[in-house]
């Protein structure tokens, strides 16, 4: 089949959840499919990492999203009804683009990561197919609630819902959706009464990992704890505020020789405040490869508040043979059971009541890392995962032709 993929970021260097994703599925996928790549960056220089991808596309375009508080984003969000988040990402140019596209190739199916591109697409017959990896206006409307500038509130809860008005419009109305986890699927439906809705999982390579987990089921009794996170992402913030400020504390009372290693890009202000070497607390920022962290770490804690959508943390820690305490969030769309495969509370207590168990047992930590590994290879290698979003482009293929 010939495929028109549009997606909202390049998908290498693998930085974050949505690349990792993306370049795992054209990787698997190319092997079937001809697929043309329609990719958003922010600066020219993510040119030079096209031929990454070009042993897997047929041809990869590139467009330059304006800055996010570019004045013609802030009139866009302030004139129409399009919300802020819809407005970076709308462009005349990937417009034009896309038609000249349609009209000199002939595509099967064009397949949209995430919803807030699909204004892009011109009028088309072709079919399309919308990946949401997340619920986005939930994770504006937990950052709105919690603001604390009452001022701004009105504002920004008006562009939240018009978030929720495009994103619920798209959900309803394309020819076909997909979600990432079984909680997702189980939303939209109910919000919206659509039916046949496909989940298409995240996966792990777990061949990458392998070594790691090796060494880590064999390695000696350490106390050293992280946390991952891209700092962008707005559940990610929160969630290292609240492991910093009201779990960690309880933690380090009982074990005083444990660390917490803060990790991960774009580290904000606030996040590198976090770094308290009285609380053995230290924020590292971007590592050019996490697999050394990984061989010297205990335990990964996720205590994720906000953000829907499994989380890629939690699939390379598993896949590394690090045992895993989070929220129910943390492990949402996962096939991890609690108490058999990872630990989960929403409680600060709970959490570190758990990390205390595991850190001073190394026998269940490992115990419980084994089976959580095991689980996932049973049902999200990369193989797995590519192979039901393939069976989803011949059933669209099918009721067109």
């Amino acid at each position: 089949m010939k495929i028109l993929m549009i997606t909202p970021y390049l998908p290498y260097p693998l930085y974050s959840g949505g690349q990792i994703r993306t370049f795992n599925l054209l990787k698997k996928l190319s092997q079937k499919h001809q697929i043309t790549l329609i990719s958003f960056i922010r600066h020219h220089h993510e040119n030079q990492y096209i031929p990454q991808l070009a042993p897997y596309t047929y041809q990869v375009h590139t467009i330059k999203r304006r800055p996010a508080w570019d004045i013609k984003n802030i009139l866009l969000s302030g004139f129409t009804p399009y919300p802020f988040l819809v407005s970076i990402y709308f462009s005349p140019h990937l417009k034009k683009l896309i038609s000249k596209l349609l009209k000199t190739h002939q595509y099967d199916l064009i397949h949209a990561e995430t919803f807030y591109v699909l204004p892009n697409i011109p009028k088309t017959s072709t079919p399309v197919l919308l990946v949401e990896q997340t619920i986005e206006y939930l994770v504006y409307q937990r950052f709105v609630q919690q603001l604390r500038l009452p001022i701004l509130k009105p504002l920004l809860y008006l562009d939240v819902a018009k978030i929720a008005y495009w994103e619920k419009r798209y959900w309803k109305n394309i020819d076909k959706l997909v979600t990432v986890s079984q909680e997702d699927q189980t939303f939209i439906k109910k919000t919206t009464g659509r039916p046949g809705i496909d989940i298409v999982p995240n996966g792990v390579d777990f061949d990458q990992f392998k070594q790691v987990f090796t060494h880590n089921i064999t390695r000696k009794k350490t106390k050293n704890v992280i946390f991952l996170g891209n700092f962008k992402w707005l559940p990610n913030k929160e969630a290292v505020h609240f492991l910093t400020t009201s779990v960690w504390p309880l933690i380090v009372k009982k074990l005083p020789s444990a660390n917490l290693f803060i990790i991960g890009r774009n580290p904000t202000q606030q996040v590198l405040s976090y770094n308290n070497p009285a609380l053995n607390i230290k924020v590292i920022g971007e590592v050019d490869d996490i697999k050394p962290i990984f061989q010297q770490t205990d335990l990964l804690l996720v205590p994720i508040l906000n953000g829907r959508g499994t989380k890629y943390k939690v699939l390379e820690s598993v896949a590394a043979g690090i045992p895993v305490i989070g929220t129910p969030l943390a492990v949402e769309g996962l096939p991890l059971q609690h108490q058999t495969d990872v630990l989960i509370s929403r409680q600060a207590n709970k959490l570190a009541d758990y990390a205390h168990q595991l850190l001073t047992n190394p026998t269940k930590a490992n115990l419980l890392a084994q089976h959580a590994l095991k689980r996932l290879k049973n049902h999200l290698s990369w193989n797995k995962v590519a192979r039901k979003l393939d069976k989803i482009y011949l059933q669209m293929q099918k009721k067109t032709s």
